[in-house]
């Protein structure tokens, strides 16, 4: 199921309009679709190895308490009731209820399952100890994975059941989820997978607000003047932008505003804008039946041959290829 990060993200605060827009945009061109959702309910001793899988993890502590072992991680991440773990970039991972605890592995094929028509899945496993109870999903992106400002993100976001930083309504949203994942009401896969999509923007905007960033990238909208930039290209990717002509709508000399857009986007202005440029051509090219030269000129490019050779060194290969084999897809 596919929904619209546009229609899900809350609405802002007065003043913070730019951010939810950048986010929203960015994850808009993701194409995110739910893939699969489970409850799995452990008693100890448990484990559980999931596989190498490309999209975003999300999970939920609904009961007891787990750890997370994530691949290029040092150390485990230990998760209690009402906590949130966010993957961004999937890869492999583990839970258990204790270090050593043995490890139940899911081949790929039942990690990418999806529902049909049948309620949420329930999963049991492990001894007669202390009970856990898990809510899990997993999301397919729709687009290639080199997204501007996603990239930075880190490998988990975790947040807390009492996160400083979290939304209000975040409590509730996972109870909602948990109540859901254990319901044989009609909807109920549905129901879920619109919670997970809004938990997913909602662990974003936490991580984004903490300000304790050390990744470039989504934190970059935590500075308002780099917001500002970033807002600006998002809107208006058609216009010439200069380096200066950016600098000077955000009331930045030109030698600071680059400077501070590389450090914390993690690239310079004028690349960001040309890879984003591209992320918004191959949606179009996905999405719509516009000739090339109007997927061309929606993003700049006054010549079908300029566009056709900047996307083919973004992607790899030229546009018509790409949506042909988008589209048989």
């Amino acid at each position: 199921m596919t929904s619209s990060p546009k229609e899900l993200t809350n609405r802002p605060e007065p003043g913070d309009e730019r951010v939810t827009d950048v986010l929203a945009e960015v994850l808009d061109s993701m194409r995110l679709t739910t893939l699969v959702y489970g409850r799995l309910e452990l008693h100890a001793p448990w484990g559980i190895q999931f596989p190498e899988l490309t999209g975003a993890h999300i999970l939920v502590v609904a009961r007891g308490s787990a750890r997370l072992e994530v691949q290029g991680v040092e150390g485990a991440i230990a998760l209690s009731a009402g906590d949130l773990a966010l993957l961004p970039h999937g890869g492999e991972h583990a839970l258990r209820d204790a270090e050593g605890s043995p490890l139940h592995v899911l081949g790929k094929e039942s990690c990418e399952r999806g529902h049909g028509g049948a309620g949420p899945r329930t999963h049991r496993l492990g001894g007669d100890g202390a009970r856990t109870v898990l809510v899990v999903g997993s999301f397919r992106l729709g687009a290639a994975s080199r997204i501007p400002l996603f990239e930075g993100l880190p490998r988990v976001i975790h947040i807390t059941a009492d996160h400083a930083e979290a939304s209000p309504s975040l409590p509730a949203l996972v109870q909602l989820l948990i109540t859901e994942s254990a319901s044989s009401s009609p909807g109920a896969t549905v129901v879920m997978s619109r919670l997970a999509d809004i938990l997913l923007v909602q662990a974003l905007r936490t991580h984004i607000a903490a300000g304790q960033c050390q990744e470039r990238g989504l934190c970059a909208l935590a500075d308002p003047q780099i917001r500002k930039a970033l807002s600006l290209i998002h809107e208006r990717h058609a216009e010439p932008w200069t380096v200066e002509s950016l600098a000077t709508a955000v009331a930045l000399s030109r030698s600071s505003f680059a400077a501070r857009f590389s450090e914390m986007v993690g690239e310079p202005p004028l690349e960001y804008l040309a890879r984003w440029r591209m992320t918004k051509a191959a949606q179009s090219l996905r999405e719509s039946e516009l000739p090339l030269l109007e997927v061309a000129e929606s993003i700049g490019y006054q010549s079908e041959a300029s566009f056709n050779r900047a996307f083919k060194r973004w992607g790899g290969v030229a546009p018509g290829a790409y949506r042909r084999e988008h589209r048989r897809a």
